[in-house]
């Protein structure tokens, strides 16, 4: 019985004369040489951190919304300030927001203004070959090179 994750490839032909093609599998990396065919690494990780990100958010409300003393009746003395079910998520949403404003910031502070030169030109710049063709020309495209800006200019605003 040939594998799930067997190939047969037309480029992997026998040199016999039968002409069968070869068989490529391809072993799945996870599972051990011992037979052990039982959830992988990954999966239970992934398991594990969906459940505490359900249990820690039906945390999370009960202690911002039910009331004191629905949280005494059952014995829950101790929990932190309800200041803090509403300080976290808003320190949290405005860091997100400042770290976008100071990535935005920063990367127009670096850009050159467009009065420039380096917005035209910089080091990676290639200018185009002199106009002079050879007269036994091979070579049925240009070379690559930047387009001048006056050439551009002419271009759009005739």
């Amino acid at each position: 019985m040939e594998d799930s994750y067997s190939v047969c490839s037309p480029r992997r032909m026998s040199v016999s004369k039968k002409r069968r093609a070869a068989t490529v599998s391809f072993a799945d990396p996870d599972v051990k040489a011992s037979g052990f065919h039982g959830p992988k690494p990954a999966e239970v990780y992934g398991f594990v951190g969906s459940i505490t990100t359900v249990v820690a958010t039906v945390i999370f409300l009960v202690w911002a919304y039910v009331p004191e003393s629905w949280l005494h009746s059952i014995g829950i003395f101790y929990y932190p300030s309800r200041y803090w079910a509403l300080a976290v998520p808003a320190y949290a949403m405005m860091t997100v927001v400042l770290a976008l404003v100071f990535y935005c910031g920063l990367n127009f502070m670096s850009t050159p203004p467009p009065s420039s030169l380096y917005t035209v030109y910089d080091e990676f710049s290639r200018d185009p070959v002199s106009s002079a063709r050879i007269a036994n020309d091979d070579q049925p495209i240009e070379p690559i090179s930047d387009i001048s800006i006056d050439r551009i200019n002419r271009s759009m605003f005739k």
